[in-house]
Order: C-alpha cells, then structure tokens, then sequence
C-alpha cells in the first residue's frame, strides 16, 4: 500500500522532505477514513492548492492535513443524510471508530451560518482546548496546541512574584463539564463609555494643508495657554529675536532634514501668534538631561544673543493638568465624559477587575483563534467585571489573507470566530460581564484610518453586554478611567526619540516613552506620523486629545510587555504628582506560538492595585 501510495504521488508531481514517516502516515490515513492511494493524492492536491504550497509534500504540514480530511469526512456525512445533526464530538468519534449511539438527533439540518462556523474551526475549538466533552483527546495539530504549560504569571504588580504554571491536561474539567454549577460574579459594575470621535460612518482622508496647519498651531497655543494659566511660567515670547536676558518660549520640537532627529541641528517651532511660525536652532549642549522627538512641544528657557540660535537652558516638557484647554467648555467636557450610562454601580466606587488583551488573536499558521480560545477560558475562571480586547482582530499582515485562500468574506470571520465566541461568553457568565472591543489600523474588516471609528456593533444584538470604542477612547468602569490606543506609539517613539541623562541616572526608557504621550496630553504626540500610521488631521483635534490623567492607560505595543506605576509631574512644582498605571499587554499571539496578556484587580488608586502579566 506505501508503494501504491508513493507511486501515485510521484505521477502527479509531488515529492517528500521526509519519505518514510509521510508515507507511514499517509498509510495510517487511508486506512482510518478506507481511501485509496488516488482519493488520498486528490485531497492533498485539493489541500496544497487552497494552501499555496510548492510540490514537495512536507512532513510538518501532515497534522494540519489531517483535520483537512477530517472536515472532507464530515461533509460526506453531512451529505448523505442532511436530515440527520451530527454534533462536532459526535462526528470526531465517529472518525475515531468510537461510535456507538446518537440519542435525541434531531430531525433538522444544521442552518447555513452554523455550516459555516464549522468550516472554520475544528472541534478542539468549539470545545475551548484539545479534549472532547467524552474525556477523549483529540490530536494536536497546530505548534499553538502543542505547548505543554501555560498561563504563567511573568510580571507581578504590587505583590510578590509568583509563577504560575497550568498544565494543559488539567485545564480542561471546569470548562467542558457544564453539569458543576457556576458561581457568577456578584459584583456588577458601573459602565460610561465616552462619545465616540470619529463616529461611525464618518468621511476621512478628506483633510487639507489647512487642516493640518489648524491641527499643529492649536496644540502649540492651547500648551502655551496651558504654562501660563498654571501661574509658574510667564507669557511665552518670541524665541527668534535675539535678546541677551533669559526668556520663556514654547514651541514645537522639529528636524532640520528629513530622517531621524538628531541633536545637532535640532529647531523649534513657536506659533504662528508669537513667532510668526518661524523656526529657531535649538542648542542643547548645556543640558544634563532631555527627551526629545519631532512634534513633541515644550516650553523652554534660554537665551539668544545673535538670534539665529536658542541655547537652553531648560527644558520643560510637563504640562500642567489642572488647566483646562481653551476650547473646552464644562458643559461640552460633561457630555463627552458621559454621554452614554449603560448601569448603575452594586459596589464600592473605584474597584474593578479587568482582563487585557492585544490581538492578533490567531495563530500566524491558521485561523483558528486557539489563543482567542484559550483566553476566554481563562477569562470563565477568573470572571473579571471587564474584558478588553484590543485590535487587530482580523489581522490585514496575516499569511492566510495575504494568500487570499479563505473562503469567506472579513466581517463574516469578525461575526462568527470573534463576536461568536464573545456572544458565548456573555451568556455562559452572566449579565454581570461587559466586554469592550477597540479596533485597530490593522483591522482587514475596517476602515484603514487613525482616529479609527468603532466597530458597527448594534448592542441590542449583543445582550448591552457587547460594546465597541473609538481607537483611542476612553471609557469609565465602576469610576475607574480607562483609556487606549491600539496604535504602536511607543514603538514610533522609541525610533524617533533622542535622549541625555546624567552620569548615575536611571535609565527606564519604557516608563519616560509612556510618560511622553501623558506629559503632551495627546494619544499621538508624534509628528510627522509614521509612515504606516494614516493619520487625519481634520479627526484628530478632539480625538487624539487626552482631557485627563486616566487611571489605567493601554498601549498596547511589538515592544517588552510592562506594567508600570506613573508618576505625572514635576516633584519641585509644588504640586502633587498624579499616577497612573501604564499597561502594554503586548500581543495574545505571537508567530505560530501564544503571547501576553494583562490581568489587572484596581482597587482605589494605582499604589494599592495589582496587576499580573500572564504569557498564555
């Protein structure tokens, strides 16, 4: 039989990586499902076609193979009696030789929307890890399901570290055995999601030069209001006339050239009310420290004898917050920080339990959402008030869609894989649970534009339970400020950012990389934006704006994971600092393995909460 099925391989074409063990198992497959060498050689034609594959028949793709005859097998089935359901456990059992009786089958066909769901996931899937409701396990065929340990706790805020170890085969009872009963969460928290800007259906990529003048010549004004009204700094002047005594400027920080800021030569850019617009050099020599990147604005003290150079002498690049901006007014900030009440708070203000992840949320090998899977588990154990998933969903850099092999449009994978299996959990734990959505440039089912409408999800489909932000937005749970931006802005930071520190100093570049976007008021300080970043300027005045200091911000980034305490401010303005705890989740999947997720419990303010970073 290996020899007819070898033959039958070469006359078509094809050739092994590693004969003898694809031959063995090619043999095992013909005789599980009662093929021929023929029907076995025309699956994996019909298999290397869908999957864009080369001739050489490779012995690492013959686990994923498998499940393709696994799902041909179903659909014979399926055809040869459509009155009869056959569940995905009964179907494996079936292939599996362990079948014996279907009780209670019922007598009508599976609708369209559910054929569907099947064809994209497997029945390790729909079951939430590797082992069917029978106690049988099935046989792993993605490197995803072959990992042995998981949710390990790598990073403990505010406690004592501690690892955590799961093994695959003990975490499967509290979530396929439905008979225990559950205890939901009694505790139902308060829910306030801000006005969303953009909104939905809005027309972008419409902006002009004078858009993104009104843009940039606004944040300079309304920081340099923003100095002045917190009383410590005098009215700004011009930094380009030359003037012997020392001054007070602000101004935008530039790049002479295109490229990478340097230190030498570096401008600064005053508003077009003091300066006219017009652009100074910069001199930093006789600072010990300083950050810097192009578009951050700050206020600095110098002066300038000749009056084509600046020499600072300091450089302020905190702005106040107890200000409000100009253009903002009580009753406009009123509404846009609680335009929308979904419930009234069951518990003590301040406290909230939440869960954060960043997608990608499958796998680079398939579409399967193993990871996406494995979270919501975790999520039914641990019942968090709040899940927060962060984009990219359907991710647009996946390898599968860049083939263009799926058979099946992107907001139908957004329904059934993503939304589906949200739908589920809501309902399996209860009205207690809300769980919040924020899309992503990288979303393939959304518009490609920054700020990023939210999601179209109608709630009233969803339970209320269901709910979608701008990208960046903010929402408040139980009081509790949450702010995020699925665009990678540390990681543009970090390329962009110059930096000096002084001899002994602490060098913690993810924290001053975070306390950047606070310290500027603005989800996007970056200017110009990255090339991959599309940023509309006529969108980007109230979006990109940060109107306070959030309790938990998320930045989700390709940069190490963290979560981190912030102090906000200056220690000798005779002000108290504000904190805040800064969170990067990094990514839920990562290649062809799992990732990183945040489990956060806040309780009042940010030095008595803890937070756990969990490698799934």
């Amino acid at each position: 039989m290996e020899e007819e099925i070898k033959s039958e391989f070469t006359r078509n074409g094809f050739r092994f990586d590693n004969e003898e063990e694809i031959l063995q198992k090619c043999l095992t497959f013909c005789i599980q499902y009662k093929l021929s060498a023929s029907d076995l050689v025309s699956s994996w034609e019909a298999y290397s076609l869908t999957r864009g594959l080369e001739s050489t028949v490779g012995s690492s793709h013959m686990g994923v193979f498998l499940e393709h005859l696994q799902n041909e097998q179903k659909e014979k089935l399926r055809e040869k009696d459509s009155g009869l359901h056959l569940y995905s456990n009964d179907v494996a059992m079936i292939l599996d030789d362990n079948y014996e009786d279907i009780e209670g089958a019922p007598d009508t066909p599976p609708d369209k929307q559910t054929l569907s769901h099947n064809n994209l996931s497997d029945s390790a899937q729909k079951t939430n890890g590797s082992k069917f409701t029978s106690g049988k396990a099935l046989e792993s065929v993605t490197p995803f399901g072959t990992r042995k340990n998981k949710f390990v706790v790598q990073f403990t805020l505010n406690e004592h570290s501690i690892t955590q170890t799961i093994k695959i085969e003990e975490d499967h009872a509290d979530v396929t055995d439905d008979i225990i009963k559950r205890i939901q969460p009694s505790q139902k928290c308060s829910l306030q999601i801000n006005k969303s800007q953009p909104e939905v259906g809005c027309r972008f990529m419409y902006d002009r030069i004078e858009d993104k003048f009104n843009f940039l010549e606004g944040r300079i004004k309304n920081i340099a209001a923003a100095y002045v009204s917190s009383g410590l700094y005098e009215e700004p002047v011009d930094p380009s006339v030359a003037c012997q005594k020392s001054i007070f400027a602000v101004g935008m920080i530039c790049c002479e050239e295109e490229g990478r800021l340097k230190e030498k030569p570096v401008l600064l850019q005053s508003s077009v009310e003091h300066s006219g617009g017009q652009r100074v050099r910069l001199d930093l020599q006789k600072l010990s420290q300083f950050s810097i990147f192009p578009g951050q604005v700050v206020g600095v003290e110098g002066h300038n004898p000749s009056g084509h150079c600046l020499i600072a002498s300091k450089i302020i690049n905190f702005i106040p917050w107890s200000v409000p901006s100009s253009d903002e007014n009580p009753a406009k900030r009123q509404t846009m920080d609680h335009s929308l009440k979904l419930s009234r708070p069951l518990q003590d203000k301040s406290e909230l339990s939440l869960i954060v992840a960043a997608g990608p949320f499958s796998t680079s090998d398939n579409l399967l959402f193993e990871p996406l899977t494995e979270l919501i588990a975790y999520a039914r154990r641990k019942q968090p008030q709040l899940l927060v998933l962060l984009g990219p969903f359907i991710d647009s850099d996946h390898p599968e869609l860049r083939k263009g092999t799926v058979n099946q449009t992107f907001d139908e994978i957004f329904r059934l894989e993503i939304l589906g299996k949200l739908q589920d959990y809501v309902e399996y734990m209860g009205p207690t649970v809300r769980v919040i959505l924020i899309p992503s440039i990288k979303d393939a089912n959304h518009d490609f534009v920054f700020p990023q409408p939210a999601f179209d999800i109608h709630p009233a489909d969803y339970n209320h339970q269901i709910h979608s932000i701008s990208n960046p937005g903010t929402f408040c749970g139980n009081e509790v400020k949450v702010a995020c931006c699925t665009v990678d802005v540390l990681k543009q930071l970090s390329a962009e950012e110059i930096s000096r520190n002084p001899q002994g100093g602490s060098k913690q570049r993810l924290t001053n990389l975070a306390k950047h976007v606070l310290n500027q008021h603005s989800f996007y300080p970056l200017y110009p934006p990255a090339e991959d970043v599309p940023l509309d300027f006529s969108l980007g005045k109230e979006a990109l704006h940060i109107t306070s200091v959030p309790d938990v911000l998320v930045l989700p980034s390709d940069l190490a994971n963290f979560v981190k305490v912030l102090s906000i401010g200056e220690e000798n303005d005779g002000e108290e600092q504000l904190k805040c705890i800064c969170v990067n989740p990094g990514r839920l999947a990562r290649g062809e393995g799992g990732g990183f997720f945040v489990e956060i419990n806040y309780k009042g303010n940010p030095d008595s909460s803890t937070a756990s970073i969990i490698r799934i």
